[in-house]
């Protein structure tokens, strides 16, 4: 089983850390472009939340929840520097989170599920569920299984999935709809990554798209 991470370690770095890109991920910010962001809108595991500013910035009310009070305050700041009344941060585990039930109709995970440990997954998955309204759609950001291989399970670090095993994790409480490989960038090639022409990273993802369903 993996351990989990230091968060606030890692957010108080004088280094940005790798998945900072000054932007939301390219296949998060294709589903703003898309118009398949709707309603109030949680940014899960935000960090310094470029996805939860591009969605506030598209004219949507949107909540950030990072376990990080470091990363939090810096997601803060940069809404108040951009003129973004709509976004709004707090920092919340997760795994195990309240106050928000029923609230959001579209909700955002931008590599957390991928980055927790196995026995916190479902907590995770649970604690969401109760937070999205009926028929809320659930996007998933995660590795892929190749990104990693076999050298996975004993890291520490993010865990890759298949299809198949993205599709079983969130299936016992969402209505899966999709699962697509996506691409997930770093600031800089790093694990097994390729490089794009600007110099970053890029390694093999999955995009998962589910629903609540009514009566859940």
């Amino acid at each position: 089983m993996s351990q989990a991470r230091d968060w606030e370690g890692i957010y108080r770095d004088a280094t940005a850390p790798p998945w900072n890109l000054g932007e939301p991920q390219p296949e998060l910010a294709r589903l703003i472009e898309d118009g398949r962001i709707h309603g109030t809108v949680l940014d899960a595991g935000c960090g310094h939340a470029e996805f939860a500013l591009a969605v506030a910035a598209a004219g949507h009310s949107v909540v950030g929840l990072d376990i990080s009070a470091t990363a939090v305050a810096a997601a803060t700041a940069a809404a108040a520097d951009r003129g973004l009344t709509t976004a709004h941060f707090a920092s919340a585990d997760l795994t195990d989170f309240g106050g928000y039930d029923g609230r959001f109709d579209t909700l955002v995970d931008s590599g957390l599920l991928h980055s927790l440990p196995a026995d916190k997954r479902q907590g995770y998955l649970a604690s969401i569920h109760r937070a999205a309204a009926t028929g809320a759609v659930l996007y998933i950001l995660a590795f892929a299984a190749e990104t990693f291989g076999d050298d996975d399970p004993d890291r520490g670090g993010p865990h890759g999935f298949t299809a198949e095993e993205l599709r079983a994790t969130v299936a016992p409480l969402w209505v899966v709809d999709d699962v697509r490989p996506a691409t997930v960038y770093s600031s800089t090639p790093g694990h097994r990554a390729t490089a794009d022409a600007t110099g970053r990273g890029m390694m093999a993802g999955l995009l998962l798209h589910a629903h609540k369903p009514r009566g859940s």
